[in-house]
């Protein structure tokens, strides 16, 4: 049997399985219950207050540690659905969704600003020995006023929507859900089963996706922006409003969607892994820095997106539009970084023998 490829002493579980799963989930819903309260206390305070969501002090914050328990109540309740009550374990899995995507929302836009923002600065520098691409082009304060107002107003929008839902009856129903499962948790006869086998699953499902993802994907060189040209674009001789040239730009977002969506989803099935491995006392640091660079991956496409619909905004003006664009190519080689970044430490860790560790 190989050893288990772990950060931390390798526990043989000698409580059943079902006991160890119980009392990672009792001290996971005791977290969430003290978190809340302080997250609703953020929440309450002034707008764009919370935390972005990315470094240990966003982590200490109620809402981080917050999101941290939602995220790992739900990991389990998914890996191991065979030892819960089918109906409580979908309902609580639903609820644990719609706080996930509430709470993380105004986060997210605190990132995409700070990041935007600081890659068209970067872009615009005018330090004569190493200028910006950008450097003294007139559109780029334009489009750094408007990347800015629009984010600012997206985060309010979100900001409001979550301190409507803090006081939602829906949440004080997910509170009650935690409350008796911080207390007992509804397993079904001989839930639990063997945890490694579900871990050994959970695994398994990780390495097919990594399998079905785009053959090209480790090579580093800007293929994503390349990938743009081979978007056929109609041509018309009367096109008075721009339509052609709409519908086409509508298409290479379709076609960079399709070709992150792959990716999106090995990063879901690497913190399904990650939280799998943690109820058995288990932690990979390879698993993790995977999965921070698959976070780095999601980060820059959803800013990619973000600049590619600011470009869209009426009647802006060709140069403010230019400067978007080259934000936006600077994004997608941050994705395609993500990706060459993935495919070398991807090997490394497959040469640990977690399946072996897994299936004994």
């Amino acid at each position: 049997m190989t050893d288990l490829p772990t950060t931390t002493e390798r526990t043989d579980h000698p409580a059943p399985p079902g006991e160890v799963l119980a009392g990672y989930l009792h001290a996971r819903a005791g977290a969430f219950l003290r978190a809340l309260p302080l997250a609703v206390g953020e929440a309450g305070s002034r707008t764009g207050s919370l935390p972005s969501g990315g470094g240990p002090q966003a982590a200490a914050t109620g809402t981080g540690e917050l999101l941290r328990c939602v995220r790992r109540i739900g990991g389990a309740l998914h890996t191991y659905s065979a030892a819960f009550e089918p109906e409580w374990a979908e309902q609580t899995r639903t609820e644990l969704r719609w706080l996930l995507e509430l709470l993380a929302q105004e986060p997210g836009y605190v990132r995409r600003s700070a990041r935007l923002l600081a890659a068209l600065d970067s872009l615009s520098e005018t330090d004569p020995r190493r200028p910006g691409m950008l450097a003294g082009h007139a559109g780029a304060p334009k489009a750094r006023a408007l990347m800015e107002r629009q984010l600012t107003l997206a985060r309010t929008r979100a900001h409001t929507a979550l301190l409507q839902e803090l006081r939602s009856a829906r949440l004080h129903a997910l509170a009650d859900r935690m409350t008796l499962l911080a207390g007992e948790v509804p397993l079904v006869a001989g839930g639990g089963g063997e945890l490694r086998v579900q871990v050994a699953d959970a695994l398994g499902l990780l390495s097919a996706g990594v399998a079905a993802l785009p053959p090209a994907r480790a090579p580093y060189g800007g293929e994503g922006l390349h990938r743009l040209g081979a978007v056929p674009a109609q041509s018309s001789p009367v096109d008075p409003v721009g339509a052609v040239q709409q519908a086409a730009e509508v298409a290479a977002d379709a076609a960079l969607a399709a070709d992150d969506a792959p990716w999106h989803r090995v990063r879901i099935l690497v913190k399904r892994a990650r939280y799998a491995l943690e109820v058995c006392g288990a932690g990979l640091a390879e698993l993790d820095g995977i999965d921070r660079v698959l976070d780095r991956h999601q980060e820059a496409a959803d800013a990619a997106v973000t600049v590619s619909t600011a470009a869209r905004t009426p009647r802006i003006t060709p140069a403010t539009a230019y400067v978007l664009g080259v934000v936006h190519a600077d994004q997608r080689l941050e994705v395609e970084a993500s990706r060459y970044a993935f495919g070398h430490q991807w090997p490394t860790l497959q040469h640990h023998g977690w399946h072996e560790w897994a299936s004994c």
